[in-house]
């Protein structure tokens, strides 16, 4: 039996591009998220540690299940293994995805 595939998620947050790995990624039933579960992490045991992976293993320490926005969302790409996670500045000019005119999240329709 083949083993469960790994996702590669890369998303902007907060002025930075994130790149994580997952086991799970699903559309979550909160409109405009994907559902992010059983984080993949290297061996925190290695010899050179990289501050951005660092931070990244921290966030999500004892994090079960996380909702992205989906405008946030660069890409997933199914992967054979985990890489290294990264959190890189963003370079240039990010936009949120267009919303119809007149549309407010707010508003009881």
């Amino acid at each position: 039996m083949a083993s469960k595939p790994i996702y590669r998620i890369v998303f902007h947050n907060q002025g930075e591009i994130w790149e994580l790995y997952a086991r799970e990624v699903f559309q979550s039933d909160l409109w405009g998220f994907i559902e992010v579960e059983a984080f993949v992490f290297e061996d925190a045991s290695k010899l050179v540690v990289d501050p951005s992976t660092e931070k990244l293993r921290r966030t999500f320490e004892g994090v079960g299940r996380s909702y992205i926005p989906m405008n946030a969302i660069v890409r997933i790409d199914e992967v054979e293994r985990e890489g290294t996670p990264k959190a890189i500045k963003a370079e240039g000019k990010v936009t949120e995805f267009p919303r119809p005119t007149g549309w407010s999240p707010r508003e009881d329709r």
